[in-house]
């Protein structure tokens, strides 16, 4: 009868399926969850300190991720929305469909400083474009001249609509033209080979030498110089200064009631995320590091100036901006 009740017990336990993880969702975009990116390294790191399951989910670019989770609304399936930033964090706001991140900010550091009770920054840099100097021997020196330069040499940019890239540009742009930023634009459009949806698809026809300029961060280069060992590719130094992306993470109303929500948010300023952002995303850390970043970022150019516009004017006036775009460019 005892052999009997322990072989029953015995096969129960083994019957028994093994207890689910905790599960985290985070919409992010692709070139952040590629292999050469930063989430495998924060996946792995996260999940050694939670024994939790990090689950992401990928879309084409920022302003991709804000236009999916106001298309699933309530329903989305995001506890978290990691790569918007401050050129739309008004507009998400506005969706109703973020809450309150409720940590503290004490490690987190940005160019002008940081106060915001719903969204938190991961990382920072600034937009530049970056050419291929075996193809371009004299790269505009404002962008005054590559806006009015002609039609040589040809550049790669990301749509506005579903790229914070582009959007970047746009602002960018119109923070140094104002009222004349339609006339800009047309004259640039000559020069625009393509545009593309996102980053990841531009960067990619840039490095395979179908384009010798494209639309990228100041840090890009350092890539190059520390995976590649190779200065070949350089950021050009615009003498109205460049235009600053702040890149951030929020809690949606699903992620509210996930307390790895804010663990993550926690975690995500401190050196286990920190420290893989400089030499995966190539941008600036936002947070509390440990490790030095390597000597090829004190290579890299210095902008003059620090342009942007306030999240609440980027909201204000962002649908009128892309239109206008929009008009200009198909001229």
């Amino acid at each position: 009868m005892r052999k009997f009740l322990i072989a029953a017990i015995s096969t129960l336990l083994l019957a028994a399926p093994a207890s689910a993880r905790d599960t985290l969702v985070i919409y992010t975009y692709d070139a952040f969850t590629a292999d050469w990116g930063p989430g495998p390294a924060v996946k792995k790191a996260f999940e050694a300190e939670c024994d939790c399951d990090l689950q992401f989910v990928a879309a084409t670019d920022g302003v991709a991720l804000l236009n999916r989770v106001r298309l699933e609304g309530d329903k989305t399936k995001a506890d978290i929305v990691l790569g918007l930033d401050t050129n739309l964090t008004a507009s998400a706001k506005e969706t109703g469909l973020f809450t309150p991140h409720g940590i503290a900010l004490d490690d987190v550091s940005v160019p002008g400083g940081w106060n915001d009770d719903t969204f938190v920054p991961f990382d920072y840099g600034h937009f530049a474009v970056v050419y291929d100097t075996d193809a371009v021997a004299n790269p505009p020196k404002s962008l005054k001249e590559l806006m009015e330069g002609g039609p040589e040499p040809k550049i790669v940019i990301e749509d506005p609509r579903t790229s914070t890239p582009g959007l970047g540009l746009l602002l960018w742009v119109k923070k140094v033209y104002g009222d004349g930023a339609a006339d800009a634009w047309a004259k640039f459009s000559k020069r625009v080979l393509t545009v593309t949806p996102g980053w990841s698809e531009a960067y990619g026809l840039f490095t395979s030498g179908e384009t010798p300029m494209v639309l990228s961060y100041v840090t890009s280069p350092a890539y190059h110089m520390v995976a590649e060992g190779t200065e070949r590719y350089q950021a050009a130094s615009f003498a109205e200064g460049h235009y600053m992306q702040i890149e951030v993470a929020g809690t949606t109303l699903k992620g509210r009631d996930n307390p790895l929500a804010a663990r993550f948010l926690a975690f995500m300023t401190g050196p286990g995320f920190q420290d893989i952002i400089p030499e995966t995303n190539w941008m600036m850390p936002a947070g509390k590091t440990t490790k030095p970043l390597d000597p090829a970022f004190d290579r890299l150019v210095k902008p003059s100036e620090s342009l942007i516009f306030t999240p609440d004017e980027v909201a204000q006036s962002r649908k009128a901006w892309v239109d206008e775009w929009l008009a200009a460019m198909s001229r």
